[in-house]
């Protein structure tokens, strides 16, 4: 009998009433797939069937094949026998948007969201998290880790040298639940399966199927690249996704493909449309906007996220022809793409420079083709240049034999250059990913997790003879179980000989227990190790002195992993400073390179930081694999007031922008969470509310969603919609005060160098319903309008360390949640006449997001 489709949109949530009967939760899927008109493909199918009988999944199926789907039917059949599952993905933005998409299907009070930053109903009956916390669970809860379900998704990470062991640990421990394990690119399965299925006694289906619902082509090209560009386009195979596998190539090549002619007029006044709204206010902005109204875009990790964004949502509406990117494609970019156009097989690893993995190669070129939209994707890869360039030659000669003798072919690079051609790209489209290599690791934070279980009667499975277990039931060789079984019993000592762990006796076992010792917080997490130091060294710090802010800063620095592009380019800049001094004072040549060998760069504090962590070492051995590493990128930035914008410029970080902003962003977060508060004075509150100044100019976004991330959650049902919590910024005041003085030293910095367009993006623009004829509105003509009296009496505005002086700054409440603000500006003859008159509102909804001065005036 066919099924009576609804008018109404019916959810998952709305079928996922108790049932136990496996055939009834089955049919209930099932019927709501036909309503939503997903017809399940064979390997879906089989998948589903599967999981219904209780099996592990192996899931390996194409890109686009539909194994959300599946996933989505474990995770249904759970919530309908009243068992939970989890869902693990190899990074946030992954896990956050899995997350939302549940909560639209499954009801936002049956999900919930684990992450490093955020807590989001956290006992749900479905949760969605990275691989590392559930492994970090597993750990610490073995089998009585409260999920019946897991599903694993981008498996091919358990072979990742870093982080596989996050996809090994809960195949070991979590003993009672049900595995799907998926990826597009999984290779010869059978002694993963073998070995989950003796740990378990659970049988293991293994579904894999090369048919995509978008079939491939595939073609090798000997043209030059602009020219297989022009084709491509031309023959309706656009978008294009470009790879190249460094930042810089990308943004070769996207700079290169704007002298070719990929859009028509009507399709570039569309793109010019669809971008009038948007900002490109950050130095590399001027290129980005360049490329893309050429219908070209640039996608990869050194952008600021929100032209990564852009381009993600202007692919998606067709306006993109070509996206020049690198080899980042395969997880978690959302691009929708027709053909693929490597333009080479080989790349450089970090060690070595090698051929593609057909790992790789299928999880990037996977990607070409979308359902729904395209009829059949391609992939596609450039020849090697020299080739390319040879084949040119060869035609030139064959149109005129005489210049055959001038000919003169190309040789390979000797350098940096691996062989490849047609033969070397059929095998890897036809041949099966890699087998999957046991990447498991034994690291302090391992054991620790391990040990932090109470040793309660009935978990007789805990403590550090729980960590030997893991390392026999895992599937490393025997050679490398030995290994790991020796480096843990030396972490171990380690932890014994500091005090972190001790021994403890328990009734229900006559040999004494492992755990870690009593009085430790139960957050202890070694995975932020520096973090405890620079807790210890701040208590020797006098906050009395001058440089107490930037010696905190300095401290927290070193705690965070250094971004290498900005610190060689401090380098370079102190070198060729150097240089030309040593040659206006005669230096000889090879004593100037001898100097210029020994540059480095700025590290304050260095021999006392140094020497400080020696000590600290030696009595945490959980740090003993870490490094110190003290450095001045934010602390530099400071001490000169220097916008993003300005720092970008002086050391040339165009294309690397999204470093800097994520290195500022890693030092503002680390400035709030890892320094107590008694150890924040009112100048290091400044330092933080500077950062916080400058994060917020580049995207608002950013520090919002961490800020609100903060807040604890309510204890109550999750709300219909999951929103963020709106923390109430002024709850602190000193730090609320910090703000204030950071955005209007923003605001005069602005004025100062004339500089209209920052200045207007300095403040709150007010709604229509505050301002219905846009009288209130400052714009870049308002701005100078208001200013040149000031400049034509004192021809310059002062913007200095007087100029930022805590008293020169005038709040007064004015209601609640409401203040005037008075900012004094400041002149050459320090007459001081002038201010900036302000208020803030933060009764409104988004007070907190954006800017918080809506300017009044500007005058004497």
């Amino acid at each position: 009998m066919p099924m009576e489709i609804s008018a109404q949109r019916v959810t998952l949530e709305r079928l996922a009433a108790p049932a136990s009967d496996a055939g009834e939760i089955l049919e209930r899927f099932l019927g709501w797939a036909k309503e939503r008109g997903y017809e399940l493909y064979p390997a879906q199918e089989e998948a589903v069937l599967e999981i219904v009988e209780d099996k592990h999944v192996i899931l390996c199926t194409p890109t686009g094949s539909g194994k959300t789907l599946v996933a989505l039917a474990m995770q249904f059949k759970g919530v309908c026998e009243g068992r939970r599952s989890v869902y693990t993905s190899p990074i946030k933005a992954l896990v956050s948007e899995k997350f939302f998409d549940l909560c639209q299907e499954m009801g936002a009070a049956n999900v919930g969201m684990l992450t490093g930053d955020a807590s989001i109903n956290p006992k749900a009956p479905i949760i969605c998290c990275t691989a590392e916390i559930l492994a970090n669970m597993a750990l610490r809860e073995g089998r009585y880790t409260p999920f019946h379900y897991v599903i694993m998704d981008e498996f091919h990470y358990y072979a990742d040298r870093d982080r596989g062991s996050a996809w090994q640990i809960p195949l070991i421990e979590l003993r009672d639940a049900t595995f799907l394990l998926m990826s597009a690119t999984l290779g010869d399965m059978s002694k993963i399966a073998e070995r989950l299925e003796a740990r378990t006694g659970k049988a293991v289906a293994y579904v894999r199927t090369k048919e995509r619902p978008v079939p491939l082509d595939y073609e090798f090209r000997e043209t030059a690249l602009h020219r297989t560009v022009d084709e491509l386009v031309a023959a309706g195979k656009a978008p294009i996704y470009l790879v190249s596998f460094t930042q810089r190539e990308a943004a070769e090549q996207a700079q290169n493909l704007t002298s070719i002619n990929v859009t028509s007029k009507e399709e570039k006044q569309t793109i010019v449309e669809a971008i009038s709204g948007f900002r490109f206010d950050s130095t590399y902005g001027k290129d980005i906007r360049r490329f893309v109204r050429n219908g070209i875009g640039l996608h990869h990790a050194g952008l600021l996220p929100k032209y990564r964004l852009l381009m993600e949502q202007l692919s998606q509406r067709g306006l993109l022809k070509v996206i020049s990117g690198t080899d980042t494609l395969g997880v978690g970019v959302n691009i929708p793409i027709r053909t693929v156009l490597f333009t080479r097989l080989y790349k450089f690893d970090g060690a070595k420079t090698s051929l593609l993995s057909v790992r790789d190669f299928q999880q990037i070129g996977g990607r070409a083709g979308r359902k729904g939209f395209d009829e059949k994707g391609s992939v596609v890869c450039q020849a090697p240049e020299h080739v390319v360039d040879n084949k040119q030659l060869d035609a030139k000669v064959a149109k005129d034999p005489s210049k055959k003798s001038k000919a003169q072919k190309k040789k390979p690079p000797t350098r940096g250059y691996i062989h490849y051609d047609a033969g070397t790209f059929k095998r890897l489209i036809e041949s099966d990913a890699e087998p999957l290599r046991s990447q498991l690791q034994i690291s302090h934070s391992t054991l620790m997790n391990v040990l932090v279980r109470d040793p309660e009667h009935g978990r007789r499975d805990g403590g550090y003879r729980r960590l030997v277990r893991l390392i026999a039931n895992s599937d490393e060789s025997e050679r490398s179980q030995s290994h790991l079984r020796k480096r843990a019993a030396v972490l171990l000592r380690s932890l014994l000989d500091a005090g972190i762990a001790e021994l403890v006796h328990v009734e229900w076992d006559s040999r004494p227990y492992l755990t870690v010792k009593a009085g430790l917080q139960r957050d202890f997490s070694l995975n932020q190790s520096l973090s405890l130091f620079l807790v210890e060294v701040l208590s020797s710090l006098d906050p009395q002195s001058e440089s107490y802010p930037m010696d905190v800063l300095t401290l927290v620095e070193s705690t965070l992993e250094d971004p290498q592009v900005i610190l060689f380019r401090q380098i370079d800049k102190l070198k060729t400073q150097k240089m030309a001094e040593m040659k206006a004072q005669g230096v000889e040549y090879d004593e100037r390179i001898a100097e210029l060998e020994k540059i480095t760069y700025p590290k304050p504090n260095a021999d006392a930081i140094y020497a400080t962590f020696d000590d600290f070492r030696r009595t945490r051995p959980w740090v003993g694999h870490e490094n110190i590493r003290p450095k001045s990128i934010a602390r530099d930035m400071i001490e000169r007031y220097c916008s993003f914008n300005d720092y970008v410029v002086e050391y040339g970080l165009q294309s690397s922008e999204g470093v800097l902003l994520r290195y500022l962003s890693g030092a503002y977060k680390a400035l709030v969470q890892s320094v107590p508060d008694d150890y924040k004075t009112d100048a290091v509150l400044e330092s933080v509310a500077y950062l916080r100044a400058v994060l917020a100019h580049v995207d608002s976004s950013l520090v919002s969603e961490w800020e609100s991330m903060l807040v604890p959650s309510e204890e109550g049902e999750p709300a219909e919609v999951p929103t963020r919590v709106r923390p109430n910024i002024s709850a602190d005041p000193r730090a609320f005060a910090a703000r204030v003085r950071a955005e209007l030293h923003q605001l005069v910095k602005a004025l100062a160098g004339k500089d209209y367009e920052q200045a207007v993006s300095c403040v709150r623009t007010a709604t229509r319903e505050q301002d219905p004829g846009g009288v209130s509105a400052w714009s870049t003509e308002r701005f100078e309008e208001a200013l040149a009296p000031f400049f034509a009496e004192h021809g310059t505005l002062v913007f200095n360390h007087r100029a930022r002086l805590s008293e020169l700054t005038h709040m007064r409440q004015s209601g609640p949640l409401q203040w005037q603000v008075q900012q004094t500006l400041v002149d050459p003859e320090e007459q001081n006449l002038w201010a900036i008159e302000a208020e803030i509102d933060l009764t409104e909804s988004d007070a907190a997001d954006g800017p918080l001065l809506r300017l009044r005036s500007i005058g004497s």
